[in-house]
């Protein structure tokens, strides 16, 4: 990807968005866009209106924290969207820093499956920042059992979700999970630039999916923490999860979720079955219907 032009898509996308009222700036002449000008977000900012333009420009490399901070204040940027500017900041450095990839995260240890296989009483799975799946227990492998359906053996929730027709059915709410998955995307594409796999991922994407292209033209990024998740699953039918996102220290690359069902509901009915196939070793087949 283009540093500069990440960079300016990202700050003209917020500055578009930003009405003058909403800013609090009264009056002013006519307007072609409904978003703030450049120098009235250089205004907002503190800084002259050159600083900010060239910052638009994608110039980021040695802009202090207290503008970035400034910035952000001036185009109302959530906790996710300020991180992200600062993260750009970082890379526009003259060596961005590859992230080095520890020892832990060449494969899964027999010690970290234990862990996840005596977790019996929710769904647990883990996925690295190109969205591959790299661990699960087994309920978290039985309820994620379409992802395991790609041909190519390769089980990524990005793919699945914007290269398979069944991710339609399997995600009720589609729309707002294709949302977030481009989302996270954006977000660690801003922590490491440098990371080959994730950037091809989104070449290959951009290229294939209209759908996933519209979604990153837009650059909005978001932190990945907790929520509610929507599934039909094919063997039992609907089911609605809390789930938790957990980063996991020895393997920074990789992200662990946990889902779990309200105490009582038809959901947690559900799971217990899913479970009582998985455990049983029972075949559960991806693309029966309910």
């Amino acid at each position: 990807m283009d540093h500069r032009a990440e960079v300016s898509e990202f700050l003209r996308t917020r500055r578009d968005r930003i009405t003058p009222e909403q800013a609090g700036i009264i009056g002013g002449s006519r307007r072609r866009v409904p978003g703030l000008r450049r120098e009235e977000v250089a205004m907002l900012a503190g800084v002259s209106v050159e600083y900010y333009a060239r910052m638009e420009r994608g110039e980021l490399a040695g802009v202090s924290t207290e503008v970035l901070e400034s910035v952000a204040q001036a185009l109302r940027l959530d906790e996710a969207e300020a991180d992200h500017l600062t993260d750009l900041a970082r890379a526009a450095g003259p060596r961005p820093r590859r992230r080095r990839r520890k020892t832990g995260e060449k494969g899964v240890t027999p010690a970290f499956q234990r862990f996840l296989d005596a977790v019996t009483g929710a769904p647990v799975w883990v996925r690295d920042r190109r969205m591959d799946f790299v661990a699960a227990n087994a309920l978290g492998r039985a309820l994620y059992s379409p992802l395991f359906e790609d041909p190519s053996g390769r089980a990524n929730t990005a793919r699945f979700t914007f290269l398979d027709p069944a991710a339609r059915l399997f995600l009720p709410d589609w729309e707002e999970n294709a949302d977030g998955i481009v989302a996270t995307m954006r977000t660690y594409a801003g922590q490491n630039p440098l990371d080959k796999g994730l950037t091809d991922l989104i070449g290959e994407l951009v290229t294939r999916s209209d759908a996933f292209r519209q979604r990153w033209s837009v650059h909005d990024v978001r932190h990945h923490r907790a929520g509610v998740k929507r599934i039909h699953h094919p063997v039992v039918g609907d089911l609605e999860l809390s789930y938790e996102a957990m980063h996991l220290p020895a393997n920074p690359e990789w992200f662990m979720f946990a889902f779990t069902a309200e105490p009582g509901s038809p959901t947690q009915e559900r799971l217990r079955l899913l479970g009582s196939l998985a455990v049983t070793d029972q075949k559960i087949s991806p693309r029966s219907t309910t």
